[in-house]
């Protein structure tokens, strides 16, 4: 086929689908051979081709109606070459060769029966498109929840009280919480003193860690990356990495990231969730961060030394922590002076007392 359209010329097709081109145009090729050899060639070539083509169709519109089609198509090719040749050594030589291409088509359709045709094709496209809903009751904290609720049936049942603690950074809890330990740990209860350990979260270093160490009690740190907060998961595989059996603990303090906004919405299994809030970061943060204390059991004010040198509104704060929730227990603390301090200890102390008692009467398990 011809390589330039596909119109039936000698040479290569370039049509796609297996379909040709009708049209009626002209090829001029030229060649340029050196031969040699010396002598004359003379080519006169005409082709006539002729080409009847006859299908009949047979239609079936309606029950009783039929009717038939019969087409032909004449093609007439005629190709004329009369190149002349002339060689001699070492020359060269042109072709110039001219396509004429008429085509002609005549249909011819007859219908042998006498009736009359009424064709109405109505297309009727209806496209029903539905939007299904599915609601799916299931918490996207669920996994979390589980594990949450695993943590805090090993804790109940090792009567360990596991404290959660949070706080923006900077307001002081690893200082709160490294004082704390030592008084705790020279306290007696039922006969023996209180033993605590701590898991501390931070996205990096082990600063508050070293720090901590500095009470005498076993701490894991817990390095989160990029998560701002701890998960239940987290804290049951840190449970292994303490130097202590966990089930020997009196009381496990949980350092959450610094954070007033994720770490509010993760439930770690603990059995005290503290909120802690220094006189530095102003009387309105528990408005700004309703979660953080309206969920906690316990609010620390710390740094109360720097209550007066900050301008901090005392008063305003208590309020608006109570609008939040009107019931929680709120402790001024100085872990620096130790004002208040002892007064936290004992909230620890008697929320540790409550879940040996609730333990032992069965109704945490």
């Amino acid at each position: 086929m011809c390589t330039e359209c596909g119109c039936g010329l000698p040479g290569e097709p370039k049509f796609s689908g297996g379909k040709k081109s009708q049209h009626d145009h002209e090829h001029a090729h030229e060649h340029e051979h050196e031969h040699e050899h010396g002598h004359e060639h003379t080519h006169a070539h005409e082709h006539t081709h002729e080409h009847t083509h006859e299908h009949e169709h047979t239609h079936e519109h309606e029950p009783g109606c039929m009717h038939s089609h019969s087409h032909k198509h004449s093609h007439s090719h005629t190709h004329s070459h009369d190149p002349e040749h002339s060689h001699d050594h070492d020359h060269a030589h042109e072709h110039a060769h001219d396509h004429d291409h008429d085509h002609e088509h005549a249909h011819d359709h007859s219908h042998d029966h006498d009736h009359a045709h009424d064709h109405d094709h109505e297309h009727a496209h209806e496209h029903e498109h539905k939007n299904t809903v599915v609601a799916v009751h299931k918490s996207i904290m669920n996994a979390n929840n589980l594990q949450a609720a695993r943590n805090r049936g090993f804790f109940a049942g090792s009567r360990v009280l596991a404290v959660n603690v949070l706080s923006s950074p900077g307001a002081g809890k690893t200082k709160l919480l490294t004082e704390a330990i030592k008084m705790l740990s020279q306290k007696e209860v039922d006969g023996k003193t209180l033993k605590c350990g701590v898991v501390v979260g931070d996205l990096e270093t082990d600063n508050d860690a070293v720090r901590l160490r500095q009470s005498g009690a076993p701490v894991v740190q817990i390095s989160t990356g990029t998560l701002c907060h701890l998960d239940a998961a987290m804290l049951a595989r840190s449970l292994s990495e303490l130097s202590a059996d966990p089930t020997q603990l009196d009381i496990l303090f949980i350092e959450n990231v610094g954070n007033l906004v994720c770490p509010a919405t993760f439930d770690l299994g603990e059995g005290l969730r503290i909120t802690v809030l220094s006189a530095g970061e102003g009387e309105d943060k528990p408005l700004k961060y309703p979660p953080a204390f309206h969920f906690a059991d316990l609010v620390v004010l710390s740094k109360a030394d720097l209550a007066e040198a900050c301008e901090f509104d005392r008063e305003l704060a208590l309020n608006n922590i109570r609008s939040l929730k009107p019931e929680v227990e709120i402790v001024e603390v100085s872990a620096k002076t130790g004002a208040g301090l002892d007064v936290f200890c004992e909230k620890l102390v008697e929320r540790f007392l409550s879940l040996k008692q609730q333990s032992a009467l069965g109704l945490l398990l």
